[in-house]
């Protein structure tokens, strides 16, 4: 972890169409990123999002390419990478719809933040009784790998909501076959129609 050998590796990188890091974006001794972005002419859109979790982001352009730095901690990495990274990639490779698909559950557990950021939880979707029920995974630190390796999809909280209650109707972009399955099914007898974001 030294600005030398991450510009080298960038510069390197700068050979690809698009350019895809992880970690060194936030404020820490060993957080270079920014500092090298900028010294190899990066025009950047933005540092941050006020996304949980993920906040610590960069987005812009070096040298003509697409340059995302996402966070270190592995689940901020694979949820912004959900949420930007590959619609971005999508988009490039010529797909006309590069959202995932999202469908209304309701949700089973209680939830509060503040009202300050955009939350995507981990979350386990079910069908039972012909609705979608979600319910987190557990525990949703950044550093918790095990609340993404559970997860079959997450729960969008918006920015306004601060709190969620049992019963609450919330949106879940679906994430892994299994949940795109049930929703096919469901889709087939009537009930929640599918949405692409």
């Amino acid at each position: 972890d030294t600005p030398m050998a991450l510009k080298e590796k960038i510069s390197q990188g700068l050979n690809a169409d698009i350019l895809v890091l992880s970690g060194g974006v936030s404020m820490g001794d060993y957080d270079f990123t920014k500092a090298v972005f900028r010294e190899l002419g990066a025009d950047m859109n933005f540092w941050k999002l006020a996304i949980r979790p993920g906040q610590p982001l960069a987005f812009g352009k070096i040298q003509g390419k697409l340059a995302f730095g996402l966070p270190g901690n592995p689940v901020s990495s694979m949820v912004t990478f959900e949420q930007l990274v590959r619609p971005a990639l999508l988009k490039m490779s010529g797909c006309r719809s590069y959202g995932r698909p999202v469908v209304q559950a309701i949700f089973q557990e209680r939830f509060s933040k503040r009202g300050d950021r955009r939350h995507f939880l981990r979350g386990i979707l079910t069908r039972e009784d012909g609705e979608f029920r979600v319910r987190t995974t557990g525990d949703q630190g950044s550093g918790i790998l095990t609340s993404m390796v559970k997860a079959n999809c997450l729960i969008d909280v918006p920015v306004e909501v601060e709190r969620l209650n049992p019963g609450d109707e919330v949106a879940v972009q679906l994430l892994s076959g299994e949940a795109w399955l049930a929703t096919t099914e469901q889709g087939h007898s009537g009930g929640n129609r599918l949405s692409c974001c």
